[in-house]
């Protein structure tokens, strides 16, 4: 439950249009719903300023088709996680305002076109490959879905320095940035190295045999020795978009 939503019951409740009755009815789930399969967090938005997300990996379409039909009541915006696509079409035919990026796996459902703006800055996306991408979208997804303005490049690894320095201006200009790399995980401490802005280092599993499922990126960019680095876990675009929004807030 938002504040906005709280604030509408409350101001009905004074003006008279809502009922009493029916005010409690609506609030009776404010802290959590026990869907036996699930407890839905509902006072997270206003706890933390973003409602509870949702991880699909491990659930069944029906168990987040229930988790998304009981917050959405309450909620402008849910955001589903590693979903496949066979979830995903399974929660669309029931979802209209729902949308699937395949891309990231993820499934974003907003009862408003426009999402309120919350960020204070632009936040830069970068990843180091291609293969990258799955995971940069993620964070992509995530930031636009918490109301900040983004910005994306991708396929600008060490390997190839020069193309980075093609997009200096756009990456000078971003509050926070999020870069993603596999393989030998270099470029969050090069791009680092170039900002006075936060920079949020994801590692991913892309790589060949030593790379041990993005184990050495994530060695490589714990060992940065760019200050203004730090680290989420192995293939985390969500996590990443999520703290580089919250430091976007401030």
């Amino acid at each position: 439950m938002n504040k906005e939503y709280l604030v509408k019951i409350l101001k009905g409740v004074s003006s008279g249009s809502i009922c009493v009755e029916d005010a409690v009815k609506s609030l009776k789930h404010i802290h959590l719903e026990d869907l036996d399969y699930a407890h839905v967090d509902h006072h997270r938005s206003m706890r933390k300023g973003f409602p509870e997300v949702i991880f699909g990996e491990g659930k069944t379409p029906e168990q987040i088709t229930g988790i998304i039909e009981r917050m959405a009541v309450q909620e402008e915006i849910i955001l589903v996680t590693r979903a496949d696509k066979a979830k995903a079409e399974f929660v669309l035919s029931r979802f209209s305002g729902a949308v699937y990026h395949e891309d990231a796996k993820m499934i974003v459902w907003k009862n408003k076109e426009t999402i309120p703006m919350h960020g204070k800055g632009k936040i830069l996306i970068l990843s180091a490959g291609t293969s990258d991408i799955p995971v940069a979208k993620e964070a992509y997804i995530t930031v636009q879905a918490m109301g900040n303005e983004v910005d994306s490049v991708f396929d600008v690894g060490v390997a190839g320095i020069h193309r980075l320095f093609d997009h200096r201006e756009m990456i000078d200009n971003a509050s926070v940035l999020v870069v993603v790399a596999g393989m030998e995980g270099a470029l969050p401490s090069v791009v680092a190295g170039m900002v006075s802005r936060p920079v949020i280092a994801v590692p991913t599993s892309i790589g060949y045999g030593v790379s041990f499922g993005g184990l050495t990126a994530l060695f490589a960019m714990l060992n940065s020795c760019s200050s203004n680095v730090a680290v989420v876990n192995i293939d985390n675009g969500f996590g990443a978009g999520y703290m580089a929004s919250m430091i976007n807030r401030l």
